[in-house]
């Protein structure tokens, strides 16, 4: 055990527009946050061995000018995936939030390719606009380091390109069988039409892990959007301080512990 504080390299982008609301979560949970652009990293890839926790937070990267996440997943593609995933497999972990989901997603990071390429992506909300609203989400077993302990969340949620698609119904039992289906709405509030109601997905080894839905937004029960209308016996049952999100970057930190 160590009280040594985990190291987190939050990675901004043009056009990133969450990045400090993350490293503050990450910062409350015990951690040592640092926002760095992408270029720095491009020009050091060297940077990222001082860190123990790489967030690609959420926002349009690049103006989401050819898809949401897709320059900057072409980026880390062609230029870090080395990098990236010796990160992974050194046992650090991995977080992308929104954007960061679709760059993860888009990049092969977090589901691998094969030899006709991404197996899975996330595409056009079935409404075809943009959702910002708040969701109800359940946690599928316990595989996720991010979401060991938790059973139910509420979040927000902001995104036009937030439906999960898988490349065939094989694909989808593959990784629910393996545990990978990690996060999921609730079948009556799934905002975007995502097949089997992903909300999140993590890697085979659990330490990496996207989501659509914004914990950063409700690290605080006062940003709840309906707190002052609670009953004061459901405010007690909560943390004074801790809002649903909270917990996913205080199981970060205390992976480290």
């Amino acid at each position: 055990m160590t009280n040594t504080k985990p190291n987190v390299l939050v990675l901004r982008a043009p056009g990133t527009n969450c990045d400090v609301e993350t490293a503050y979560a990450f910062e409350l949970a015990g951690a040592k946050a640092e926002r760095i652009h992408i270029n720095r990293l491009l020009e050091n890839p060297a940077l990222a061995d001082r860190f123990q926790i790489l967030c690609f937070p959420g926002g349009f990267s690049f103006g989401d000018d050819v898809a949401s996440g897709r320059i900057l997943a072409a980026t880390i593609h062609h230029h870090l995936a080395d990098t990236v995933r010796a990160f992974r497999d050194a046992g650090k972990l991995i977080l992308g939030i929104c954007n960061g989901f679709q760059i993860l997603i888009k990049s092969g990071i977090l589901i691998d390719e094969d030899q006709n390429g991404l197996r899975a992506t996330l595409t056009w909300n079935r409404s075809g606009v943009y959702t910002d609203r708040w969701a109800r989400l359940v946690v599928d077993g316990q595989k996720c380091v991010f979401l060991r302990g938790v059973r139910e969340l509420y979040l927000p949620v902001a995104h036009a390109e937030g439906r999960f698609a898988a490349r065939s119904e094989a694909v989808l039992d593959e990784l629910e069988k393996a545990g990978r289906l990690a996060l999921r709405y609730l079948p009556e509030d799934n905002p975007n039409g995502a097949a089997r109601d992903v909300a999140g997905v993590c890697d085979e080894t659990g330490r990496v892990f996207g989501l659509m839905p914004h914990p950063e937004r409700h690290i605080d029960a006062t940003q709840h959007p309906r707190w002052t209308r609670l009953a004061p016996k459901e405010r007690a049952a909560k943390p004074e301080t801790a809002g649903d999100g909270f917990v996913l970057f205080k199981n970060a930190v205390e992976y480290f512990r």
